[in-house]
């Protein structure tokens, strides 16, 4: 059984329920609440312990996930999943966000309308104002206001989403298998790299069917070495790829 949390479109509403993981996973606009993360367990003695900040900015992506995967419609895509995450967490406290064309580029979502048309069918957001450096949006979301900490933590949380260590994505990855990439790397802590397969497929909108062909799709980009599911527990296990070298840069010419 799982705590279940939904949420009516006008986002002034929210219940707290317990139901299964299949009936949450039905519900629309429902999302599974996460375990306490007010106590962590210890990691191991032998295992290395991983910097503050990696630990919060990954948990801080998680929350938003989780909040986006009740938020959002249950047929949202994973382009526009990215898409809110980093709007939500760029947005200031009049719920306005400006994403830079950059930015978009690197996402390989710049000029592309369909995605924002999605998030506003959601009732999500204003359509965008288009500007020469950068897209301005004004969120619609309430609980986005409400927002904590601040703008520069969760400023540096949309940046590392953008590069999810310790599972680095090419730039030719499609938005599913970056979400995927995303959602994984967002559970991945000292104590090892699992979860549920149902809160991981509730996370990037696909089914549980559909996962498996997604984290073979990783496997293929190198972005995983492995994975495998465990029945008994439904949990999900995976071990991340071979890490890729820095480019070279090319040797400076001697003074004269």
């Amino acid at each position: 059984m799982l705590l279940a949390l939904t949420r009516d479109r006008s986002g002034r509403i929210w219940r707290l329920a317990d139901a299964c993981g299949a009936c949450a996973a039905a519900t629309s606009r429902t999302a599974a609440v996460p375990d306490t993360l007010l106590a962590p367990r210890r990691p191991a003695a032998s295992a290395p312990a991983a910097p503050r900040h990696f630990h919060d900015e990954s948990r801080r992506v998680r929350e938003m996930l989780t909040y986006l995967a009740s938020a959002l419609g249950c047929i949202t895509s994973p382009a526009a999943r990215l898409l809110a995450l980093q709007c939500a967490l760029r947005a200031g406290t009049d719920g306005c966000a400006r994403l830079p064309a950059g930015l978009l580029r690197s996402m390989r979502m710049h000029r592309r309308a369909e995605v924002w048309q999605e998030l506003v069918a959601d009732g999500w957001l204003d359509l965008p104002v288009t500007r020469a450096a950068f897209m301005h949006v004004r969120l619609l979301d309430e609980a986005i206001l409400d927002q904590a900490p601040g703008r520069s933590a969760r400023r540096r949380a949309a940046h590392w989403a953008l590069q999810p260590s310790p599972l680095p994505i090419p730039p030719a990855a499609a938005s599913a298998e970056r979400l995927t990439a995303l959602v994984l790397a967002s559970h991945a802590d000292a104590s090892g790299t699992s979860a549920d397969l149902a809160v991981v497929a509730r996370l990037c909108g696909h089914s549980r069917q559909q996962m498996g062909e997604l984290l073979d799709r990783l496997v293929a980009r190198r972005i995983l070495a492995a994975w495998h599911h465990q029945p008994d527990t439904d949990d999900v296990h995976w071990k991340p790829g071979p890490r890729r070298p820095l480019p070279l840069r090319p040797a400076s010419s001697p003074a004269p």
